[in-house]
């Protein structure tokens, strides 16, 4: 019994219980209610569903509405050159008319003013005066149609064909106290020939493409609401 709890033995049992005290003390003890791992680690506030709340879209800023203005501005800037050809008075004509007139740009103009010669050219050859009117400043617009008159007068007609228009370019422009007035020069390709009524060539040739060459001034009050262009004065070239 005493070589049972010899001194070395109850050091060693001492040692054990103030081991397993403080273990105790730290790790507490089980009572059967704990949470499991995964639920303890769980935020008390996280929210459960998976309700998605959907991002409000970010507000225009006004970094945003400059950086616009500045690339419109630059690409103003760039097809003003470009029509200008180094002609100082022709790009600042054109500078002053996109000033008056901010839907102006030389692009945009010179795409509508292809589509005005091709119907204005046409519609002359077909004997179209409603098409004319609606495209013609009045004094232009008589003039034409007093052409027209004369040629079914004496019995004429024209089989005309629009080829196309290899060049065109802005040669001035230029704002009034009213109107803004570009002046622009067409080469253009034609089939034009002129019969009589019984069929004879009085002009022209059916099988030749021709080359002709206008140059044209349109006009137009930046302050009115119509958005179109009118032709105020034509100028046959040679």
């Amino acid at each position: 019994m005493n070589e049972f709890f010899d001194l070395p033995t109850i050091i060693v049992i001492g040692i054990a219980i103030v081991v397993l005290f403080r273990l105790r003390s730290v790790l507490g003890t089980r009572t059967g209610a704990e949470r499991p791992p995964a639920e303890r680690r769980r935020p008390k506030d996280t929210a459960t569903d998976d309700t998605v709340v959907p991002m409000r879209p970010r507000p225009v800023t006004e970094a945003l509405v400059d950086t616009d203005a500045e690339r419109r501005t630059r690409r103003l800037e760039t097809e003003i050159e470009q029509q200008a050809h180094g002609n100082a008075e022709l790009a600042s004509g054109l500078r002053v008319i996109a000033e008056a007139d901010p839907s102006f740009t030389p692009k945009s103009f010179l795409d509508g003013a292809k589509g005005a010669y091709e119907w204005i050219v046409t519609a002359f050859a077909q004997g179209d005066r409603t098409t004319l009117k609606s495209l013609l400043e009045k004094d232009v617009y008589d003039g034409f149609a007093r052409a027209i008159t004369e040629r079914e007068a004496a019995g004429h007609r024209v089989d005309f064909t629009f080829v196309g228009l290899p060049k065109i370019e802005i040669s001035s422009a230029e704002l009034d106290k009213r109107d803004a007035r570009v002046t622009v020069k067409f080469t253009a390709e034609v089939v034009s020939a002129t019969r009589d009524k019984d069929g004879t060539l009085v002009e022209g040739n059916a099988d030749t493409v021709n080359t002709i060459a206008d140059e044209w001034t349109f006009a137009k009050n930046p302050k009115s609401k119509d958005p179109n262009w009118k032709l105020v004065a034509t100028n046959q070239l040679d």
